[in-house]
């Protein structure tokens, strides 16, 4: 991975949308949710006031509107601060 999140900031690979419903309904790439979770490919050192705690690997879940999505190697990534995580799975 070439992306190094700097700071407080962590890269992360979300979960692919949903396909289907529970009852098998296929639904549309209009009608998709943004997920909210995903996995930590990246972390930077953290600052001297706040310490890093996630680690690569880690699965987490995040705000709605969290982060800044960028497209590297026609894959999709976020990079957010790690205040924005909500909580480690």
């Amino acid at each position: 991975m070439n992306i190094k999140p700097l700071a407080d900031r962590v890269l992360v690979k979300p979960d692919a949308a949903e396909e289907k419903t529970a009852a098998g309904i296929i639904i549309p790439d209009s009608a998709k949710e943004k997920p909210l979770s995903g996995t930590v490919l990246a972390v930077g050192k953290g600052t001297k006031d706040e310490e890093m705690v996630l680690k690569e690997g880690d699965k987490v879940l995040y705000g709605k509107y969290a982060g800044t999505e960028v497209e590297f190697d026609n894959e999709k990534y976020l990079i957010m601060r790690q205040s924005d995580i909500l909580a480690t799975i």
